[in-house]
């Protein structure tokens, strides 16, 4: 037991060091830069996905509903009117649609190519040097794909939502504490969903090799934190009165501080999967092995690769 608090404690210390040291702060505040671009377009690539099954009015309304959960109603306002917008703007002739399809998805990928940077840093990777065009090509190509990735996770969660949703009130038309069960179950699917995002953000955005088996443990500790912080972040913005001291900025000055202190969370979950994966993990370079010292005939714990042999006194 004493054993596993410390194993957990000297975790904890070297994510808070790492943290710290890698400046995950401005870190986070350069994602909420990128986001306040990047989140209408994403949202609206969600909402037509999320519509090809459930129908745009039904998508648009289960989207809001959850973003609401998250960010505040002012927030998820705001984000509803953009894309309202946005949407009235796109029928313009076939060169207009084009280019404002074009914008979309530039806008979109544009916080996964900073998170991807972040990971770099956070990981210690480098980018491939290579021509300056293609890089950025292939920044953008790997942005794109996690934008499908998360549409793709969102259809699953609204549609498991939808079944779950069914299934509590069928229960509590039966059986007593039956709605109680299936939002338990909804929250159990939110969680695995938030996890499994988590997961593909670790594995899939560092340029370097990342084994799943050292993301799922920080993902989930992450998808727990995260779960946390939303509820701390909700009753800080619901508390301060944000958006009627900002006035007409309030919904973006919203958006901002949700996405900067969901940031921090996320940050901690990548310097904690780096750590793990240093010293349990696939990249664990080395072992604390007790090695009899000849100086004095005590055993003394010396650092020795696997199947390696002991330095020499």
């Amino acid at each position: 037991m004493a054993g596993a608090l410390g194993t957990v404690t000297t975790l904890a210390k070297e994510t808070v060091t790492r943290w710290t040291e890698d400046k995950c702060t401005t870190l986070s505040a350069a994602l909420a830069y990128y986001s306040l671009f990047s989140l209408a377009p994403l949202v609206l690539i969600a909402v037509a996905v999320a519509g090809l099954v459930f129908g745009q009015q039904a998508a648009e309304g289960q989207l809001y509903t959850q973003l609401a959960g998250l960010i505040g109603d002012a927030g998820a306002k705001a984000l509803q009117d953009i894309v309202a917008s946005m949407n009235q703007e796109k029928g313009g002739g076939v060169v207009a649609t084009v280019v404002g399809i074009a914008t979309l998805l530039f806008g979109a990928t544009g916080a996964f190519a900073q998170l991807q940077d972040s990971m770099n840093t956070i990981w210690k990777a480098r980018p491939p040097t290579t021509n300056d065009i293609i890089e950025f090509l292939r920044v953008r190509l790997l942005s794109f794909s996690m934008v499908l990735g998360i549409g793709f996770l969102l259809l699953v969660s609204l549609i498991l939502s939808a079944v779950l949703a069914a299934v509590s009130d069928y229960l509590g038309m039966f059986i007593p504490g039956g709605a109680a069960v299936g939002q338990a179950l909804n929250a159990t699917v939110s969680l695995v969903v938030i996890t499994v995002l988590f997961a593909m953000i670790y594995k899939l955005l560092p340029d370097t090799s990342v084994a799943w088996r050292d993301v799922w443990l920080g993902a989930l500790v992450t998808s727990f934190l995260f779960t946390i912080g939303k509820l701390a972040i909700g009753f800080y913005l619901a508390k301060a009165s944000v958006a009627s001291s900002y006035g007409a900025a309030g919904s973006a000055v919203i958006l901002l501080l949700w996405v900067y202190y969901s940031s921090l969370i996320l940050y901690l979950g990548a310097e904690f999967t780096h750590v793990y994966s240093m010293r349990f993990g696939s990249r664990r370079s080395a072992t604390h092995t007790p090695v009899p010292d000849r100086r004095d005939g005590r055993n003394l714990e010396r650092l020795i690769p696997p199947g390696g042999a002991a330095a020499k006194p």
